[in-house]
């Protein structure tokens, strides 16, 4: 049965211990089927933004699964930001370009903003005034996420504080399309309408920008809050001893890549552990609000997440889970069977030997950092409240937060492959401090 806002207490509520059995998981196997099933499910739910339909389509079916599987499952309902855009362009003479507004999004009157392009090539200096002009943010080549990053922050806040009446980011990354920016879900972060451009477009601007020419800007549509919710499921079997599973599953796309991993080696280690962890309490976590900053896990962990002193193990399924390389050397970029090495294995440093061991060969994996040399994401929200020990994975792979992050970045089998790796490692884990 599922409800409302879950307090810690409600959630820590017992239920009727089950009998002890051994564990089931065989070292070697892994949940094939099941993996390639929940990856097709997730991928077709479409768009994942916080709220909307096809997270919430989601959502419901995870919590089905979960119930399925014996788990009881409770809701934790929060706000979140959103923005269904009528208009989102840059205009300049001949030429136009369709843009990503940049949440929580300050919108422009109907007839846009006017004014001169002025780039910030970020290798220079901040011009000292813009003279109510556009900022187009010219940002290094990198595998972008956030836009709390300072290499994004800092130029655009000196734009609007030198006079700027709106920016522009160019998104420079490794596909040449528009890469959307983790944001703050509370408040803009920007003091005027911005928004991201894809690097591909850009051309035609950056030549501009070098002739001071003016440009209009259009942000205009409906926005507001909306409710979206975080799930929980649990065993108590009254161990006192949990083991705590998370993993988001929004974000600003499709997200294949990004997050169905995650997801499908969520459910299968949800589905394993409910009747080999006999002597664990179990708490299965599914967030939302990921893509504002973690906000969807700050909520969950403050006020559902077990205790730091009663859990025996937290796992963190992060992005990028095992998602596909690419080619892109030889004309249009073509998807290869091979996994993307920017993938990266935390662990407690106790557990590093065991992690080398069962992700021997896994690419990416094979070298797992300690969690007090190296964390991101919410891992890190995890280590810093306290829990110990843990594990998690991140990644950018190559169309990280892109639209075409679809079926094509995601390979079943590597996925298949990474869950049996994990449970081995919450196995021996659980084996440990049984």
């Amino acid at each position: 049965m599922k409800s409302q806002g879950a307090t810690r207490r409600q959630f820590l509520a017992g239920t009727t211990a089950l009998p002890l059995m051994p564990s089931a998981l065989k070292a070697g196997t892994g949940p094939s089927h099941s993996v390639t099933d929940d990856l097709h499910r997730y991928i077709g739910f479409g768009s994942k933004q916080s709220g909307g339909e096809g997270d919430n389509a989601c959502g419901i079916w995870l919590e089905d699964e979960l119930e399925q599987a014996g788990f009881t499952v409770e809701r934790q309902t929060l706000s979140v930001p959103f923005f269904n855009a009528d208009r989102s362009e840059l205009v300049c003479g001949a030429n136009s370009a369709t843009l990503w507004p940049h949440p929580i999004v300050i919108p422009t009157r109907p007839e846009g903003i006017t004014g001169p392009l002025i780039r910030i090539a970020l290798e220079g200096d901040v011009p000292n005034s813009f003279s109510g002009g556009i900022a187009l943010v010219d940002l290094p080549s990198r595998r972008w996420s956030t836009a709390l990053s300072d290499a994004i922050k800092v130029p655009v806040e000196a734009a609007f504080a030198a006079g700027a009446r709106a920016a522009i980011i160019i998104t420079n990354g490794p596909t040449g399309k528009t890469i959307a920016l983790n944001t703050d879900g509370r408040e803009p972060m920007f003091a005027g309408p911005t928004a991201l451009l894809a690097p591909e477009l850009a051309r035609p601007f950056l030549a501009a920008a070098s002739q001071g020419e003016d440009a209009t800007l259009f942000l205009t549509g409906e926005s507001g809050r909306r409710p979206c919710f975080n799930i929980a499921g649990r065993i108590d079997r009254g161990r006192g001893r949990w083991l705590v599973v998370s993993t988001p599953r929004s974000g600003w796309f499709t997200c294949a890549g990004e997050r169905g991993g995650g997801i499908a080696a969520w459910l299968a280690i949800a589905r394993w552990a409910s009747g080999a962890a006999q002597q664990f309490d179990l708490c299965f976590i599914c967030n939302s609000a990921h893509e504002y900053q973690y906000l969807g896990a700050e909520e969950m962990l403050h006020a559902v997440a077990p205790r730091p002193e009663e859990t025996a193990f937290w796992l963190h399924l992060g992005a990028n889970l095992a998602s596909r390389d690419w080619h892109d050397g030889v004309g249009a970029m073509t998807p290869l069977p091979s996994t993307d090495a920017q993938r990266y294995l935390v662990v407690s440093p106790e557990l590093q030997a065991t992690a080398r061991r069962e992700f021997s060969g896994l690419v990416g994996l094979e070298a797992p950092y300690a969690s007090d040399v190296l964390s991101a994401g919410e891992l890190t929200n995890v280590i810093e409240a306290g829990y110990e020990p843990v594990a998690g994975i991140f990644g950018l792979h190559r169309f990280h937060h892109a639209a075409q992050d679809d079926a094509r970045c995601v390979s079943a089998a590597a996925v298949s492959e990474t869950t049996a790796a994990f449970q081995r490692l919450v196995e021996h884990v659980l084996t440990t401090r049984s």
